[in-house]
């Protein structure tokens, strides 16, 4: 039996794709119009193991098979190998649309193996055969191959066909992209998580570390299992035996430095100064390489030169796309330099990169002057920009007087912007730059304050000065510093708005506008119930149909495309009246629904008059009954949308999961609030109820936020998990699920306690709230034990937020009054239900309401970047707190306004997504009264003026804020209204998606 099993359906697609590429006619010249392509790979040579024919063969293959033939013709593919690799090659034969495949197993006896070449030399005798020249391999099989051809008389041309290999292979396929993208991560964590903190340490505690030996501690971690754990291994590796190095890692410092991809580490010591490193994992033989820069105690010419290597690795980006050839790549960015900096052109690189993929390096892909290919979508750059041998004006020693700069990066080439596999580790300034400060410059810096302070210090007013003046002073430095970011904020948020939608014009909501649908009663006239026949009106539940008889032919209409039905009766009659959906029809808050076509004819109403008083009334009952299933349906299916089904859970195998035991959950499973336990697996969390069945999983890619609330000044302490997508939890829809247990154990009745006879008064309640204390820090250690458990089995994918009661404010967000706390990356509510949980990078701009002199509290608005979702309104916030609510905003980077007046906040949205490109081209937000001062807030009153609410307005806006929340509720309602003679509907119904004729 095979002990390894190749993808077939990878291997036969491959192969056709090669083949077809091989005979297509705009590549005759490329394949030199070659009969045969024969790949001869001998014994394994791991000082070179990026070799043309075992590149091919990885490719088609999976991974490399050494001592093999491989033969391929546009009918078949031939194999030539051992017994067992050829046990391996047999695995192919699966699937359909099949390349034929021959398996020649070759023996252990020589002259048995020469003569199984003859059939093969035969068939390639007097043909232009294509074969990898570059590559000269030894091995048993070589040698048996070359006696063969010897002994067999037979002659064929060879032709080098490495360009045609590369050509092929240079594009990468979505399974080849997917890994390179699983290896680039991994080389980011290693110079992330690993290198940079060795680094740093050994400068910082100034060991004497060669590079040389930091370049092998760091190519151990792989082989240390302590060290491996720092690689945070992404969850699609299933085995770490497919992780290899491309290269051993290059650190370079000193002042000697080589650029080259060949470069060595040196025995040389690591210096405090300008530290080069680069490296690259192989994952699945597939290579990726990540080079940065750091900078130790740099000064201002070093930081400039930085600065501008990073814009000119953003500029060469942008020139990297679809179609372009690769000598205008390197012609941009040297005109760039030119241009900017013409003092660096000497120093800068004569090339920029290279192709990657098996091959570390692709020599017909390399980033030049000359290389006139061109980079086609899919494939994958190892991109290469540096200057070398720059002059420190500043140096500290001898080895500090030259330095070099360098940042590599694996990027992939798509139709616009290229996609950049390994920017999970930084490259900013800020990221890569160590200051370790020495005793002289602690020394000017304390001169400095000193005679500062000499200057400012009046002997007779400082106690005036530093109890208001000063004080005064400071705030409005505050203020000043404040307004001038939120300045800033709003340029950057003015700007991407620009950027975003420029592309863009007219109406932005063409993904999120309504889509048409359309309804089918039958098929055909013959599916029509027997009932029809009868030309009557009737009600067909299993079709949700309703047969109208008109001019004496069966009319079936769909129950969707109904708006409502009213009857009356008119002395002996019955007038039965049906309302249709139709285009233009007023009425509804909501958009019109969409049309195949709005200005065909359509039937809005119809009437019927009966003197079936007793027929009549049971279609108008059945008319009734089916509106309302239709339209609970129709709300089901809405509110299931955006639900998602998770993958499996995968269980911990070979030891007990980590448990949290006796904690309940919210919302309640079944109504019941019954204790249970959570258990850590290995790609989720699982929590089973201890007295009924009831259990689900969560898995740790579909969450969000993992929330730790103590129960400091609280009743309970809870782990919170607010998801990505919502999932069904039992038969509901679930965003967010609690873990908690109670704070204080009130069913303890302590009164009854032995120790009671013996201790009295004060010591017996100090003693008490001892314990509690006690119980509480142990729930807190517990909890927050377990939260950082969930975070560190997901691999990094988790964190654990905490929120910041310090920096908490009361509001209403919903209807009652309730305390919100800042964590580091939203803004929540999770101590009661209904929960609130506000994503800060998702909020595009915070408004500020009812902000004016003479008011208790103010209100504050969410707008998000997704202008189709509401914005959240919390209200009633004490102005006591507004000095603090802008600090928090301004800290996280959220820009907000104020204004006097509540804001109709509805056709606002409306208005920015009729045509976000015009939004922002008129300013933006500025309407709003961003960076404005005394004078501007008249101004913005009145250009708010247009968007101020009505008290109406303002109740309205409350109301439909509140039935969100309560929408489990009033889903199981259906309202007699949508049936009325009004015939106007709720707005819901103008969400619908119809289609009828008639």
């Amino acid at each position: 039996m095979a002990t390894v099993e190749l993808d077939a359906k990878r291997f036969h697609r491959r192969a056709r794709f090669l083949i077809s590429q091989w005979k297509s006619p705009s590549n005759a010249n490329l394949f030199q119009q070659t009969d045969a392509i024969v790949l001869l790979i001998g014994d394994d040579d791991y000082d070179n193991p990026y070799r043309k024919s075992v590149t091919a063969e990885t490719w088609l293959l999976g991974i490399p098979v050494y001592q093999t033939l491989i033969v391929l013709t546009p009918e078949k593919a031939i194999f030539v190998a051992s017994a067992k690799k050829s046990e391996v090659l047999a695995t192919l034969k699966k699937g359909d649309k099949q390349v034929p495949i021959e398996i020649i197993r070759r023996s252990k006896k020589e002259e048995e193996n020469i003569a199984l070449y003859t059939p093969i030399l035969e068939m390639l005798d007097g043909k232009r055969v294509g074969t990898v020249g570059k590559d000269k391999f030894t091995g048993k099989n070589v040698q048996e191959w070359n006696t063969a051809l010897e002994k067999s008389g037979k002659k064929f041309e060879e032709v080098e066909i490495t360009a045609a290999l590369s050509a092929c292979l240079a594009v990468k396929d979505e399974d080849e992209v997917r890994t390179m993208k699983t290896a680039s991560k991994l080389s980011s964590n290693v110079m992330k998580h690993y290198f940079i903190d060795e680094m740093s340490t050994i400068i910082d505690e100034e060991r004497q570390v060669s590079h040389e030996k930091l370049s092998e501690e760091t190519e151990a971690i792989l082989d240390d299992p302590k060290l491996f754990k720092k690689l945070r291994l992404p969850p699609e590796i299933e085995n770490k035996g497919d992780i290899d190095w491309c290269y051993s890692p290059i650190v370079q410092s000193g002042g000697e430095y080589d650029l080259k991809s060949s470069a060595m580490s040196s025995s040389q010591n690591l210096h405090p100064g300008v530290i080069i490193c680069s490296l690259g994992i192989r994952y699945k033989c597939y290579c990726s390489n990540i080079g940065r820069t750091f900078l130790v105690d740099p000064n201002k010419t070093q930081e400039k030169n930085y600065e501008f290597l990073l814009e000119l690795q953003e500029k060469v980006m942008e020139s990297i796309h679809d179609g372009v050839k690769i000598r205008d790549v390197y012609k941009q960015a040297l005109e760039y330099i030119v241009a900017k900096r013409p003092d660096l052109e000497k120093h800068f690189t004569k090339t920029v990169g290279f192709g990657m993929g098996i091959e570390f390096r692709e020599a017909s892909y390399v980033l030049n002057a000359k290389n006139v290919r061109e980079l086609k979508n899919g494939m994958v750059l190892n991109l290469s920009i540096g200057f070398a041998d720059l002059e420190n004006p500043k140096p500290t020693d001898k080895r500090s007087k030259n330095y070099s700069l360098l940042l590599i990066d694996t990027i992939r080439v798509t139709a616009d912007k290229p996609q950049v596999l390994t920017a999970d580790c930084s490259k900013k300034l800020n990221e890569i730059s160590f200051f370790f400060k020495s005793d002289e410059a602690d020394a000017e810096e304390a001169e400095r304050p000193s005679k500062a302070v000499k200057k400012e210090t009046p002997s007779k007013t400082a106690i005036l000065r530093s109890k208001f003046r000063s004080e005064d002073q400071e705030e409005e430095s505050r203020e000043q510093k404040r307004k001038e970011h939120q300045k800033k904020l709003f340029a950057q948020k003015l700007a991407e708005g620009l950027a975003k939608f420029s592309g863009t014009s007219g109406n932005g909501q063409d993904e999120n506008k309504p889509r048409f649908r359309k309804f089918e009663s039958y098929r055909a006239d013959n599916k029509l119930p027997r009932e029809a026949r009868d030309l009557k009106i009737h009600v067909d539940k299993k079709n949700e149909s309703i047969i109208l008889p008109i001019y004496g032919i069966p009319v079936p209409f769909h129950i969707n495309t109904l708006k409502n039905a009213s009857k009356s009766d008119e002395g002996d009659f019955v007038m039965l009246r049906l309302n249709f959906m139709t285009p233009g029809q007023a009425g509804g808050k909501k958009e019109d629904l969409p049309f195949h076509d709005a200005n065909a004819t359509f039937v809005r109403a119809l009437t019927f008059r009966s003197a079936d008083t007793r027929h009549m009334t049971e279609v108008h009952r059945d008319i009734t009954e089916l509106k309302k299933e239709s339209q609970k349906k129709e709300a089901e299916r809405k509110e299931m949308a955006d639900v998602v089904e998770q993958d499996n859970l995968v269980l911990v195998k070979g030891r007990k999961p980590q448990r949290l035991a006796d904690v309940y959950v919210r919302p309640q499973l079944d109504g019941k609030r019954l204790p249970g336990e959570l258990e850590i697996h290995t790609n989720g969390i699982r929590y089973q109820s201890i007295k009924s069945d009831n259990s689900f999983n969560i898995l740790f890619s579909n969450v969000k936020h993992l929330f730790f609330q103590p129960c400091d000044n609280e009743l309970l302490v809870l782990i919170h998990i607010h998801f990505k997508n919502p999932i069904l939890i039992g038969k509901r829809k679930t965003r967010d699920i609690q873990f908690y247990r109670e704070a204080s154990d009130i069913q303890f009745d302590e009164t009854g306690n032995k120790r009671r006879r013996h201790i009295y008064g004060d010591e017996d309640e100090i003693e008490s709230e001892q314990e509690e204390r006690r119980r509480r820090s142990n729930l807190n250690k517990e909890f927050k034990s377990f939260a950082e458990k969930v975070a560190e089995a997901s691999d990094g994918r988790v964190e654990v937020d905490v929120p910041f009661r310090e920096l908490g404010f009361t509001g209403v967000p919903f209807r009652s009054n309730v305390l919100l706390q800042p964590t580091t990356e939203c803004l929540v509510h999770l101590s009661d239900p209904p929960f609130l949980i506000i994503t800060l990078s998702e909020i595009e701009i915070a408004h500020l309401e009812r902000v004016q002199f003479g008011l208790k509290n103010f209100d504050l608005v969410f707008v998000f970047k997704d202008f189709h979702r509401s914005p959240i309104q919390i209200n009633s916030i004490p102005m006591s707190q507004l000095d603090n609510v802008k600090d928090w905003l301004d800290s996280v980077e959220v820009a907000f306004t104020e204004g006097p007046v509540n804001l109709n906040w509805g056709m606002i949205m409306k208005t920015v997504n009729e045509d976000p490109a015009e939004f922002y081209k008129t300013g933006g937000w500025s309407f709003l009264g961003a960076g404005s001062d005394e004078e501007a807030d008249e101004d913005q009153s009145e250009s708010g003026s247009e968007f101020e609410m009505s008290g109406d307005d303002y109740e309205e806006s409350e109301s439909e804020d509140e039935s969100d929340v309560q929408s489990d509720a009033s889903e199981e309602s259906v309202e007699e209204e949508e049936l009325s003679d009004s015939g106007e509907g709720k707005r819901g119904w103008w969400e619908r998606k119809t289609r009828y004729t008639c």
